[in-house]
């Protein structure tokens, strides 16, 4: 497919008035569902902020992240350190975890990035739980027991307090993603993202830099967990280190395969799909998580390239 008609149907009448009517679904949800209901999609929507950020490094460029729950990490614990040690507003905390995310992004990916496919893989699954064994060991960010009593931000003379309200601000978070990812994607920093993932060789043959451009999809990739880490330590008023395991970054990546990495409708599907498809099975008890799996087995059996896969070919 031609660079010229993928916009164009994108903007289709068609496309166009199937996403109106999703956003208005979406937007209604929270009118006729309960409160485990909006628990369960918050933090599905959550995840969709999360895999897109993902797919940026994954899809787009080509990388191999296997310790992407740090970037989360450095969003939540900066919102906590910065209104539980700092005192300061929750919104302060979030050009500060942009910031903290680029450095580290900068710190890890520079040197790092240069490696391929199984080296960088181990490098990343390394930094991640660096990340975690450390703020597991600082007394500043609360050691094992993590941050304990994160306020709750307050907008437009709102505290944020109902499941409600998060809903809507991962929802929110969402869209602002997708709109980001499509932008990305179709800028001229998107197609040297898509040359180096196609042939690193040939692009560099090309004149592209290709340290700085993977360099920053990492970076964006980071920014996009800060972000999301920084509302997850609101919502929750308490973070520990426990939560931005190696699993995590499992789960997270399994959303960007399953749905079909390089493609936004598809990552958004697999992110849904790894949230929500447990819950559906938890009436059958303790089986639940094998029938999960052997339902994911079976998906990537009939659809190896993802559910919703891109139409570029890969390799």
């Amino acid at each position: 497919m031609s660079t010229t008609t993928a916009p164009a149907a994108a903007r289709s009448p068609r496309g166009i008035a199937l996403t109106a009517v999703v956003i208005l679904a979406a937007l209604g949800i929270p009118l006729v569902a309960n409160s485990y209901q909006l628990e369960v999609l918050s933090e599905a929507w959550f995840y969709v902020l999360l895999c897109l950020g993902l797919n940026i490094v994954v899809g787009y460029a080509g990388l191999l992240d296997l310790g992407y729950a740090a970037f989360f990490a450095v969003g939540a614990y900066t919102a906590g350190l910065v209104t539980l040690k700092l005192g300061l507003s929750f919104w302060l905390s979030l050009p500060l975890a942009v910031i903290a995310a680029s450095i580290a992004g900068v710190v890890i990916g520079g040197p790092t990035l240069r490696l391929r496919s199984d080296y960088l893989a181990i490098v990343t699954l390394g930094f991640g739980e660096m990340v975690r064994i450390t703020v597991r060991n600082l007394s500043v960010t609360g050691g094992a027991s993590g941050l304990v009593g994160i306020s709750r931000p307050w907008l437009f003379g709102y505290k944020l307090n109902s499941i409600g309200s998060y809903y809507y601000i991962f929802l929110a978070l969402a869209l602002l993603a997708v709109v980001a990812s499509h932008r990305l994607e179709r800028s001229r920093i998107g197609r040297a993202w898509k040359y180096v993932r196609s042939d690193e060789d040939a692009a560099r043959a090309m004149g592209i830099n290709h340290a700085t451009i993977k360099l920053s999809a990492y970076v964006m990739g980071a920014i996009f967990a800060a972000i999301g880490g920084c509302f997850y330590a609101a919502k929750m008023t308490a973070i520990a280190p426990e939560t931005f395991t190696f699993n995590q970054s499992l789960l997270i990546l399994l959303g960007v395969v399953l749905g079909g990495r390089g493609k936004i409708p598809g990552v958004i599907l697999g992110a849904i799909v790894v949230v929500v498809a447990p819950e559906l099975f938890r009436d059958i008890g303790s089986m639940r998580m094998l029938v999960f799996a052997l339902s994911l087995l079976l998906i990537m059996l009939l659809r190896p390239a993802g559910i919703w896969p891109e139409r570029w070919r890969w390799g």
